[in-house]
């Protein structure tokens, strides 16, 4: 098929493609061809792209005319179905587009974990594991994304409760250059700081104890009333306050009280 009547597909999972990679691909295929024919549905004019946009984009790199492709009848959720299980099979996705693709496979097409797991021939532990670090920031999620940090740096890191932590930790494993090893114990270390402050902190000041003298008074005006009383006093100066349930009992205590109501 001509490769200008091809186009990429929206559904795409893979959003960073490594120049240098592509031309790598680029001088595979310039040796031994396409292998493997490119997966195409009909659209418009022209065809939408299924599974095979890197061989697509080596192809152009080497200015061929056509391409090999195989054309199926597939609709968006199909689509969208097989580029992600087509990439995930592949390796080379950055860990966050890997566990986006995961969400994306659990969130639009109801599956389970381990249902992704078979899906994409990896265990359940690797995908939950995958999808653990999208609770990372976005700052340190980019640096997984641009290969600064690994997949050990990024598990590692989740260890840590705090985003300001997490990203005071990753800003820390690449000035360093600390290996996984040495991020474990840094943020250990970190970990045993927060406990620390923790502990250290005074609790709430006990609150002062009631004069007995007040709760005489309160007790003896529940008793007189024949409702909860509550009295607050401190330093000549407070508050009661007196409970009634309905209209009638109001009438009585106010009755007891002396006032009268027109």
């Amino acid at each position: 098929m001509a490769l200008n009547r091809v186009h990429p597909c929206p559904f795409q999972p893979r959003k960073d493609f490594a120049e240098a990679a592509i031309r790598e691909l680029a001088d595979s295929i310039q040796e031994q061809g396409i292998v493997q024919p490119l997966i195409v549905r009909p659209s418009g004019q022209g065809y939408e792209l299924i599974a095979g946009e890197r061989r697509w984009r080596a192809a152009q790199l080497l200015g061929l005319k056509e391409i090999p492709v195989l054309v199926r009848e597939a609709d968006d959720r199909t689509v969208l179905q097989l580029a992600l299980i087509e990439n995930l099979q592949r390796e080379g996705l950055n860990p966050i587009e890997e566990a986006l693709g995961y969400t994306q496979l659990t969130l639009q097409f109801k599956f389970t974990q381990d249902e992704v797991a078979t899906k994409v021939g990896r265990s359940r532990t690797v995908v939950a594991n995958a999808v653990r670090l999208l609770k990372l920031p976005a700052e340190v999620q980019a640096r997984l994304r641009d290969g600064t940090l690994s997949v050990g740096h990024g598990k590692v890191l989740l260890g840590l409760t705090s985003p300001d932590d997490q990203r005071h930790a990753a800003a820390k494993v690449i000035k360093d250059a600390l290996n996984v090893r040495q991020t474990e114990a840094l943020v250990a270390n970190l970990q045993a700081a927060r406990a620390a402050a923790a502990s250290a902190k005074p609790g709430p000041a006990p609150k002062p104890a009631r004069d007995a003298h007040v709760n005489d008074l309160e007790n003896k005006l529940q008793t007189r009333l024949g409702t909860k009383v509550s009295l607050r006093y401190l330093k000549g100066k407070g508050a009661i306050e007196i409970r009634f349930f309905n209209d009638e009992d109001l009438e009585r205590v106010l009755d007891v009280l002396g006032v009268k109501v027109d």
